[in-house]
């Protein structure tokens, strides 16, 4: 899930959709869909507002699935409050989770006071180091903003500034299957280099694919269901949810 951009006034809006009733809708597909999940995987923006009523408001919306949520950090999610609030559970802030063959590692592609993207040499070495000391045999690297364009102009100008190192250095690392991230509010899916690319819809509005603006479609929020294989693969469904 990604870019719920909640805010703690309840009549604030973002881009014409209310972001509690849209996550809560989210959430309650996913209470009631009817399968299980291991765990939740948040790609940013997260909270616009900087509020402690915000943070109480998402942490009482996930709270209840009862299962854990691994959080990397949006261009609205690098304030201090933030990064110290999201690491109490069932949260985990740029953490990683292991399951079976699988780690999937969470981390910051934020650029403080700026609508950029960049992954710091640092986290590309902490990363490395996860992935080296992981019994498991496949990634899945959770961030924000996208490591590769998405064909919209205004989009890919504030995306990630330094894709061609951090995909370098992925492909580097040979376990890593794919990135999973959010921010464009498209559904995007490719395969680079062997890598499987993929892109979550906002759990708030969606931008019209390949648009230059700020457009919206008129399509309700989204999530994605992943799933993992052992055999290396990446399954993903995309689900829309009307709110």
């Amino acid at each position: 899930m990604t870019d719920p951009h909640l805010f703690a006034d309840p009549a604030a809006s973002l881009r014409g959709s209310v972001t509690h009733d849209t996550l809560a809708a989210v959430l309650n597909h996913v209470r009631t869909s009817g399968w299980s999940a291991d765990m939740i995987a948040m790609t940013g923006d997260l909270i616009q507002d900087d509020s402690r009523d915000a943070y109480v408001r998402f942490r009482e919306h996930f709270s209840s699935l009862g299962l854990p949520v691994h959080c990397v950090p949006g261009n609205h999610d690098v304030r201090d409050f933030m990064q110290e609030a999201l690491t109490a559970e069932p949260f985990h802030y740029c953490g990683s989770f292991q399951h079976d063959q699988w780690l999937v590692a969470g981390i910051d592609s934020c650029k403080t006071k700026s609508a950029g993207g960049h992954v710091a040499p640092q986290e590309i070495d902490r990363l490395g180091t996860l992935v080296a000391e992981s019994t498991a045999e496949h990634v899945l690297v959770c961030l924000h903003h996208p490591p590769l364009p998405v064909g919209s102009k205004w989009l890919d100008g504030v995306g990630l500034d330094n894709s061609d190192e951090l995909l370098t250095a992925l492909s580097a690392m040979g376990k890593v299957r794919g990135c999973l991230f959010g921010h464009v509010h498209q559904a995007f899916e490719t395969d680079h280099n062997g890598l499987r690319i993929i892109g979550t819809p906002s759990t708030c509005r969606q931008f019209l694919p390949g648009s230059d603006d700020f457009a919206l479609d008129d399509r309700p929020p989204a999530y994605r269901r992943v799933e993992l294989q052992a055999d290396g693969t990446i399954e993903s469904e995309l689900i829309w949810v009307d709110a």
